[in-house]
């Protein structure tokens, strides 16, 4: 037994397990990061296969004061799946079903386990698809994007993962099976459980059944592309944007620096102050109006030209920039901080001028982009890790970042999670009393304390 666990649990999940109960070093060290580039070793890996498997395992957990950190594909940027306290991480892989789809109440029904992408392709033959789609969605799972409450460049229109999902299954802290919400749109029965389940990062439950809710997969689709003389005049074209009637699917930003960055490797993209990517749905009746008018909104004070593209082809290559600027960003710098930090649409100006002067001050090179309908911009510090000045003044200004942000009446997240990497930023953007509300709510689910320690919040001051 390559671990540091009580004999008595390992053995117990030994034989629940069999070769679900992982001790050697590689597997324990493979479950042991995320996307962070944080790892740690956990004692063991659980894989349960069964609701069942899980509640004896947060059982047996709790009963020898075991931590438990639930993981999903491993895609997270902040550090939530790392083992920081060691104990045991509960990988859901082989949860992986999708149970039912229910094409005529447009929801299904799926383990945490399956993954974003997957259920996708299942979807498909019903005309569905769940709207959540991050940056990794043919490799993230499902209950990771609960876990964290993914977003993507769709949520402008159909929200994040807490606005398409209608019911869980999940097990507390106290090893509780829990049942909240079911296949149906409204319910104003008791507390909305559901809701604060998604985006917990695993610290309240571990959840092992979801129901999802679907939309129909739009008709047709034709894409926009609009540069700016600067990040003011686009800001404002947002807002006109999102006061159609008509709201657009996706609504993506870009910064003067974005704009470099892919003229540098590339692109087709003009010298400009800021770009705008804006997608419309419709019927094929429909969409030259909506078109037309998203269109007609985009033009306005600073606008320097504009680019329409209906068929697939055209609007493929609109959107290549977008999907080529994250990997771009590694060639300015191998060290990337990344957050994605949210401020109200019309401060969007503010936060790209507090950028750039961050900018200046620290000397990096900082690059926002991002989903623009939704004031939820990328923020990308870039830095050398083997040049320890640069190293020390990009973790110098992440702090003044936050500070911008909430200064404009933002946030720190809007979809990655806080996990550690923001953990202590939390004190700054709450009070005292809301942060011990919260504290209370995480000791009713886990009376122990057991579930994924030390993440989202800060601990109590003396």
């Amino acid at each position: 037994m390559d671990t540091m666990l009580p004999t008595a649990l390992h053995d117990e999940l030994s034989t629940l397990l069999g070769d679900g109960w992982l001790t050697d070093e590689a597997a324990r060290r493979r479950h042991g990061e995320d996307d962070s580039r944080r790892w740690a070793l956990p004692d063991a890996v659980a894989q349960p296969r069964t609701r069942e498997d899980v509640v004896a395992i947060v059982r047996a957990c709790r009963a020898h004061r075991v931590p438990i950190v639930a993981r999903g594909a491993g895609t997270g940027t902040t550090g939530a799946a790392v083992p920081t306290q060691g104990g045991v991480v509960v990988s859901f892989a082989r949860m992986n079903r999708i149970v039912e789809v229910r094409a005529a109440d447009r929801c299904a029904v799926v383990e945490p386990g399956v993954l974003n992408g997957e259920l996708q392709q299942a979807l498909m033959p019903h005309g569905l698809f769940w709207p959540p789609d991050p940056s990794s969605a043919e490799v993230c799972s499902i209950g990771g994007n609960l876990a964290t409450n993914a977003g993507g460049p769709r949520a402008v229109k159909y929200g994040t993962a807490r606005d398409n999902v209608l019911g869980l299954v999940a097990v507390t802290g106290a090893g509780e099976l829990i049942r909240c919400g079911g296949p149906y749109t409204k319910d104003s029965t008791g507390y909305d459980l559901t809701h604060l389940l998604v985006g917990s990062e695993g610290t309240l439950a571990l959840i092992v059944e979801a129901t999802l809710k679907l939309s129909p997969r739009p008709i047709a689709q034709a894409g926009l592309r609009a540069f700016y003389r600067d990040a003011g005049s686009a800001a404002a074209a947002v807002s006109r944007l999102m006061n159609q009637p008509a709201t657009p699917a996706m609504l993506e930003f870009m910064d003067r620096r974005s704009l470099a960055l892919l003229r540098h490797n590339g692109s087709d993209v003009p010298e400009a102050g800021a770009m705008l990517l804006v997608e419309a749905e419709g019927s094929h009746d429909t969409l030259p109006d909506v078109l037309a008018a998203l269109g007609a909104a985009a033009e306005g004070e600073g606008l320097l030209s504009l680019d329409v593209a209906v068929d697939g082809a055209a609007r493929d290559r609109l959107w290549a920039a977008r999907r080529a600027l994250s990997p771009a960003l590694r060639t300015i710098a191998p060290g990337k901080i990344n957050e994605d930090v949210v401020v109200p649409v019309s401060r969007i100006p503010d936060l790209v001028a507090g950028v750039e002067a961050l900018a200046d001050e620290f000397d990096l090179t900082i690059v926002a982009f991002g989903h623009a309908g939704n004031g939820n911009l990328h923020v990308n510090l870039m830095y050398h890790p083997d040049d320890a000045a640069q190293t020390a003044r990009a973790h110098a200004a992440l702090p003044r970042l936050f500070a911008l942000v909430l200064s404009l009446d933002g946030t720190l997240s809007g979809e990655h999670g806080i996990g550690l990497s923001k953990r202590d930023f939390m004190a700054d953007a709450f009070d005292a009393a809301t942060l011990d509300a919260m504290r209370a709510v995480k000791a009713a689910f886990d009376p122990d304390g057991i579930l994924n320690p030390g993440k989202v919040l800060p601990p109590p001051t003396a």
